[in-house]
């Protein structure tokens, strides 16, 4: 039988490696992007009309702050999600930029190295 220690270790590893998969894959990333937006608009569209009733401030004031949080987060996400995807994409273009100065900086060394 395995402590339960043992079970938290477990989940917190899968959830760290699949957390590692998602943000080095950049189409993976793309997509969780949009569907990220995506859930945070149908909420907010939710909230907005289907919903009002249930998450009247005045009635349920925890659900209202609770629903506003989860959908705000969502959204913050996304953002995060976004500019991490910029800094990748501007470091990799600085890093092609570089070697391709390096390359043709110097044309005699790559005829001697053929």
């Amino acid at each position: 039988m395995t402590p339960p220690n043992e079970k938290k270790l477990r989940f917190a590893s899968f959830v760290i490696h699949a957390t590692r998969g998602l943000v080095r894959d950049q189409n993976t990333r793309r997509k969780t992007m949009f569907v990220i937006v995506l859930v945070a608009v149908v909420m907010l569209f939710l909230g907005a009309t289907f919903l009002a009733p249930a998450l009247d401030p005045h009635h349920r004031p925890g659900w209202f702050i609770f629903y506003w949080f989860v959908c705000a987060w969502w959204t913050v996400l996304a953002v995060l999600l976004a500019v991490f995807d910029l800094l990748l994409v501007r470091a990799r273009g600085r890093a092609a930029r570089r070697g391709l100065r390096q390359e043709f900086s110097q044309p005699g060394d790559s005829d001697r190295k053929t």
